[in-house]
């Protein structure tokens, strides 16, 4: 069975709970902790969902917040559904596979 997994980045609403509104009151928060980004790199961070995000990043986004990275990061798992055939069977490969092949060229010279 297949497993369709996500994820909800939640820095916003985390910023929210600690008085921190805008992406701007984290760059220098950031800063502090060895974390250089710019100011339209941490808005990216803060507005979006991002799709990779380094470790050290976290680190200092739990330090700031005193939060873990579950608190960052709702993860969700559901079973995906499988596709089946109108007969549940696999479609029956060509009986005679040759057929199917090209042929070699055969070059004729000029007359």
């Amino acid at each position: 069975m297949k497993r369709k997994v996500g994820y909800t980045w939640r820095l916003r609403e985390v910023m929210a709970q600690h008085q921190i509104f805008t992406a701007t009151d984290l760059v220098p928060l950031l800063r502090e902790r060895g974390i250089d980004l710019s100011a339209s790199q941490v808005h990216r961070l803060v507005s979006g969902t991002p799709e990779r995000l380094s470790l050290q990043v976290m680190a200092a986004l739990c330090d700031i917040l005193s939060c873990t990275p579950a608190d960052l990061v709702a993860t969700t798992a559901e079973n995906a559904g499988v596709r089946k055939t109108a007969t549940g069977d696999l479609p029956n490969p060509p009986s005679n596979v040759a057929k199917l092949r090209p042929r070699a060229a055969r070059i004729l010279p000029d007359a």
